[in-house]
């Protein structure tokens, strides 16, 4: 499962510039594809339910606190209560449910906030909670979802070296937490790696990192979003500094999980990452259909 999640992210192995440079950009994109194409990507992302104090209905009736696919559920598969940040599933008579793919009939769910949440199926659905802020939802999964049969595949700008980065390396001076907002209204916090500084049309940029396992992890947005790129930005992963320097290898910026599925709860890029300047590298705009609104 851990492998997934890393490559769902875009966390592939860097090959240094050379002759095989394109080869190994074209390579590190079809695992890209590959993984949002999977039964476990980004694509089978087809529900989020926000979750209440109380009884939350789980099925495929109208009207269903948690709404699952009539072709996939039965009308009432359970109820999910809801308390003081506790959720406990309790399969309705008859429904056949599996927690982490044991048969079970109730039990409490644990969050993504406690490392990899519970995953409980019904039917071909995966449903999981997840902490967004203070508030908790149910994320859906279903390998037949109509995002998943219907995507286009992905599209990039042509590979171009100069935007394989040396940039240099700035620690954050102390403990510090970099606060981002989401599409979906709440801020996630994330520990700050620092900074990193690039040239580019003979000034120095900067953009701030957060600590992703021992990668960092960059939210940024710039001039071509909204026009060639995904409108509320994209990420980047670069590997451990190295004697103060950062390669950014921007033929890798892909977009974020909330430009396939509107049921995603992605970070927004800080103030101090909206740059000014165009970034003609990685992966474009999905052209499939505009989703990125925000989901209540």
């Amino acid at each position: 499962m851990r492998i997934f999640w890393i490559l769902a992210l875009g966390w592939f192995p860097v090959a240094l510039a050379g002759t095989d440079y394109r080869a190994s950009i074209e390579q590190w994109r079809q695992q890209r594809e590959a993984s949002l194409r999977s039964e476990d990507g980004w694509l089978t992302v087809a529900g989020l339910f926000w979750l209440e104090e109380g009884e939350n209905a789980v099925g495929s009736a109208p009207g269903s606190a948690v709404l699952l696919p009539a072709d996939a559920a039965p009308a009432r598969a359970g109820v999910i209560e809801f308390r003081g940040g506790r959720a406990i599933f309790t399969a309705a008579p008859g429904v056949e449910a599996r927690l982490n793919g044991k048969p079970v009939r109730s039990a409490e769910l644990r969050s993504d906030a406690e490392g990899q949440p519970d995953v409980l199926e019904i039917g071909r659905l995966k449903l999981l909670l997840i902490k967004r802020g203070t508030r908790y939802a149910i994320r859906m999964r279903d390998p037949e979802s109509a995002l998943r049969k219907n995507f286009r595949g992905l599209k990039w700008f042509p590979i171009q070296e100069e935007w394989r980065i040396e940039a240099r390396y700035v620690p954050a001076p102390g403990p510090r937490k970099l606060v981002l907002e989401t599409i979906v209204g709440t801020t996630e916090e994330m520990e700050s790696a620092g900074f990193v500084e690039f040239q580019r049309e003979g000034k120095t940029w900067r953009l701030e990192a957060a600590r992703s396992g021992e990668r960092l992890f960059i939210v940024f947005r710039d001039a071509t979003a909204g026009k060639t790129t995904y409108a509320a930005g994209r990420f980047l992963y670069a590997d451990a500094p190295r004697d103060g320097r950062v390669v950014l290898d921007f033929n890798r910026a892909i977009n974020p999980p909330c430009a396939y599925t509107p049921y995603t709860t992605c970070p927004l890029p800080p103030p101090q990452n909206r740059l000014p300047i165009a970034i003609p590298a990685g992966e474009m705009a999905y052209e499939g259909h505009g989703v990125g609104a925000a989901v209540h």
